[in-house]
């Protein structure tokens, strides 16, 4: 049963920018801010389906469209053109960091986070220690995390990430971030996952992990899906292009 449906998406974004004037017009028209604007196609025609339980990787050069995708399967974007159809709870991790407060420490951003996602405080309470075991942040979960590394950042928001467990994640890049052993342990815990038949979609550069992690890959370019296949061939003709 497709979990994932999208048909035709497009997402538009209309960007501004300053025409070349002289010093003389520049001030002149300060106050008057008139900017020329153009329509840029962050995505354009995107059609997949994701069955329950698959790993679908997405692969791509930076500026093809990959993260606005996560973004739109996760809810963050409306597609202009086209519709996407998910069913299931989506839990997303797209960037390091991405909604931590950065005033709050580390415990008092996992019970945020944990709430923002639905979560009554008794579920928090119950799945804490664990979110802090993983991360291996003990020393430092009472501590603001804008004073956080950005592998700290990696592990507090991986560790929540899969211990408030979705029907669904989405995951940007996430697994190459941190040291070795923390990207190992990652690595295992998003195998548990697929054994366990979670649906998984993986932004990532890494050919390799999209190779042995996912069984059915992606290719965008430009904000256009050109490729659609087993990750080895997907991967090859990233690789080629």
């Amino acid at each position: 049963m497709a979990v994932i449906e999208a048909k035709n998406i497009g997402i538009m974004f209309k960007l501004r920018h300053e025409r070349r004037r002289t010093l003389k017009k520049s001030v002149m028209n300060i106050f008057k801010k008139k900017l020329s604007t153009h329509n840029f196609w962050a995505l354009k025609e995107v059609s997949f389906r994701v069955n329950d339980g698959e790993s679908l990787g997405i692969i791509g050069k930076n500026g093809s469209g990959k993260t606005t995708l996560l973004r739109v399967i996760g809810g963050i974007f409306k597609p202009d053109e086209g519709s996407i159809n998910v069913r299931g709870k989506v839990s997303t991790l797209l960037s390091v960091g991405a909604g931590f407060q950065p005033e709050l420490s580390g415990l008092e951003n996992i019970y945020l986070n944990g709430t923002i996602l639905g979560l009554k405080k008794k579920e928090i309470d119950a799945i804490a220690d664990s979110i802090i075991a993983f991360s291996e942040l003990n020393n430092f979960i009472d501590v603001p995390v804008k004073t956080y590394s950005s592998g700290m950042h990696a592990r507090l928001g991986f560790s929540i990430a899969v211990n408030i467990e979705r029907d669904i994640m989405l995951i940007d890049e996430i697994l190459g971030v941190g040291d070795r052993h923390f990207r190992e342990k990652c690595e295992r815990k998003m195998s548990q996952f697929r054994e366990r038949a979670k649906t998984i979609i993986l932004v990532s550069h890494n050919t390799e992990a999209i190779k042995s992690f996912c069984n059915r890959a992606i290719l965008l370019d430009k904000g256009i899906m050109i490729a659609e296949g087993q990750p080895e061939d997907v991967v090859e003709q990233y690789l080629k292009s």
